[in-house]
């Protein structure tokens, strides 16, 4: 008698490749999630730079592969808890299809590619990406002493406008505060939906004495926190319009990212997480795939407004 085959994590692709393997390991599609929020960073500095192809392609490769290695190094550093969690012990490094050496020579090459990649930018972005990558491998080991681990994360991945924007204008924002609320637009929202996931190992993580939200505060508590996070992800969003003089293009974008997420919260109830996936990613992917869609629509409605008027003063 064969024993059943073990359940595919959720967001994972089919497959026993190494390449398959190593995309399921950091879960790779997850990048959808953060790095269109890379890519608005980007479209706000170009009102003070110009962007280029070239430096499009070395923000691309730069968050890739600082997620690589943060999403890498949480993998290694957990690799006992996941073997012990049902959810996660069909895990590459759990089930033994990775190596351990595998996994961190991975991490190691991705920090590398990181830091390359940032001092392609400029020298800000390059003396910064030691700094930036420290703190992303540290979130691995929040879970252990602070349920507010998820807030952690959010920060780790609002790296990512900060990094864009720098990326392209070589300098900070103006005004000075843009960025930082920026930041906490993309911190909030990480957090918010990073709480909702954990929802499914609440027992979990109390018999293990790990600290989540939802450990916590159980998942009635954890919902009420999340659903402030998001509230406070839009506000944000709203404060980086007035900050930046933005026009309807990004006032419809913030109302799309508000709408959305309501419907997100639709459908998790504390009690009923069947429909969680839908919720973790599709939703949060469709969320800053669209917000970025929305500010890059304006930044193109401004060039063309900008073209339409020189044109003219020419004739």
């Amino acid at each position: 008698m064969t024993s059943a085959p073990a359940r595919r994590e959720g967001q994972t692709l089919g497959g026993e490749s190494l390449l398959i393997r190593y995309v399921n390991f950091v879960k790779l599609p997850h990048t959808v999630f953060a790095l269109p929020f890379a890519l608005v960073g980007a479209t706000l500095a170009s009102y003070r730079q110009p962007v280029t192809w070239q430096a499009l392609g070395w923000i691309v490769l730069a968050f890739t592969a600082v997620r690589f290695a943060a999403m890498g190094f949480n993998r290694i550093v957990d690799r006992d808890v996941d073997a012990r969690n049902p959810r996660t012990a069909n895990r590459e490094l759990p089930r033994g299809t990775l190596t351990l050496r595998q996994a961190s020579v991975a991490v190691v090459v991705a920090s590398a590619l990181f830091i390359y990649a940032a001092w392609q930018l400029n020298p800000l972005c390059g003396w910064l990406s030691p700094v930036a990558l420290g703190w992303v491998l540290a979130y691995s080991y929040t879970k252990r002493f602070t349920r507010w681990s998820h807030l952690v994360l959010g920060m780790s991945l609002s790296i990512a406008p900060v990094g864009g924007y720098l990326a392209i204008a070589g300098a900070w924002s103006q005004p000075w505060w843009m960025l930082l609320v920026l930041a906490a637009a993309v911190a909030s929202w990480v957090a918010g939906f990073d709480i909702l996931y954990a929802l499914q190992d609440q027992a979990f993580d109390r018999e293990q004495g790990l600290h989540s939200i939802p450990a916590s505060l159980g998942a009635e508590g954890a919902v009420r926190v999340s659903r402030g996070l998001h509230a406070g992800t839009v506000a944000s969003l709203v404060a980086v319009g007035v900050g930046t003089g933005a026009g309807w293009l990004y006032a419809a974008g913030v109302v799309v990212a508000a709408a959305l997420l309501l419907y997100e919260h639709s459908l998790v109830k504390p009690h009923d997480l069947r429909r969680l996936d839908a919720a973790f990613f599709t939703m949060n992917g469709v969320i800053s795939i669209a917000f970025f869609v929305f500010v890059l629509a304006e930044r193109l409605q401004r060039a063309f407004a900008v073209d339409a008027l020189a044109d003219a003063a020419l004739r």
